[in-house]
């Protein structure tokens, strides 16, 4: 599971930064893609990545400010003409529907695959599967923004071939059998139980990213003991006034949520193109005198989300 950033800016495109587009690459589990937010310019940012259009699986629309949809109409078109057949799942605010559908239907686009829309209007499980759960919650940006939290189903433990192999049991169906915790005899009377040969459960990850918002408790719930926390710093902290009118956050609010939260990482994105690279590694500092696993993003990294 990793996450790439196609873009980390804020309001307009900049040469350094695009505008917001996030990857959460999860090809090893489902050899997918999911994309949250699409600003102008995100597929011209995947052609510079390894990522394909055709492995987007969803994407999830945090709120319908341009920067964060405008890209929206040309990556479904050219998912379509790259030989995407699989069916696209759109998430997001109510009015979503519209503008995807009003840009296809005014430039005559066909497209190659089904479109799913889910248009959110209230907190909770938008998605749920399996292998992963997706929860929302409103946020504090005047128009209606949400958060995405995604929480990965525990691993089960693995089964310690080298311990069965020493004592000679063979590869083969009495591993299947002790993998699922089964007591089996062997052939030369011997019963071994499999539970003393599978190792313990790995915690599935936890992975928040939020939509443009205000210091808002909603933030915290979201991402309540998660392993990474995406979260917007459009402000430094001189500017908390600023940042209030115009409904987002400082650096300093964004690690308070995390540090409140008990996430173990801060990634922190939807830069003003004011802030040039000596000034983000002062809102980098920033944040990290209230949280200090905090890190200011730029396009194109890529962030591995480890077990805990």
């Amino acid at each position: 599971m990793e996450i790439e950033f196609l873009g980390t800016g804020a309001g307009v495109p900049a040469k350094h930064r695009n505008v917001t587009g996030i990857a959460l690459k999860l090809l090893d589990e489902r050899n997918a893609v999911w994309l949250f937010d699409c600003g102008e310019g995100t597929q011209m940012q995947i052609l510079r990545s390894t990522i394909r259009p055709r492995k987007i699986e969803k994407i999830f629309i945090t709120h319908l400010h341009g920067d964060h949809i405008f890209g929206l109409p040309g990556l479904i078109s050219s998912r379509s003409f790259q030989g995407g057949t699989e069916p696209l799942e759109i998430y997001g605010p109510r009015g979503i529907r519209d503008f995807v559908q009003m840009a296809l239907r005014v430039s005559q686009t066909r497209l190659s695959y089904p479109l799913k829309f889910i248009e959110i209007a209230e907190n909770g499980v938008v998605f749920e599967d399996k292998q992963f759960k997706v929860i929302c919650e409103k946020l504090d940006h005047g128009i209606a923004s949400f958060g995405y939290r995604v929480v990965e189903a525990d691993h089960e433990g693995e089964l310690q071939a080298d311990k069965l192999l020493a004592l000679g049991v063979k590869s083969g169906p009495l591993f299947g059998r002790l993998k699922k915790g089964e007591t089996v005899t062997l052939p030369d009377g011997r019963k071994i139980n499999g539970l003393d040969f599978v190792g313990q459960k790995r915690r599935g990850r936890i992975v928040t990213i939020l939509g443009d918002t205000r210091f808002t408790q909603a933030s915290i719930r979201l991402a309540e003991n998660a392993d990474v926390l995406v979260h917007e710093s459009t402000f430094n902290k001189n500017e908390a006034q600023m940042a209030r009118s115009y409904f987002h956050s400082t650096t300093e609010q964004a690690a308070q949520v995390a540090k409140e939260a008990g996430v173990t990482c801060l990634l922190l994105t939807h830069i003003s193109a004011r802030y040039l690279a000596k000034d983000a590694i002062e809102l980098e500092k920033e944040a990290q005198g209230v949280f200090p696993n905090s890190r200011i993003v730029k396009d194109f990294d890529v962030v591995e989300v480890p077990f805990n």
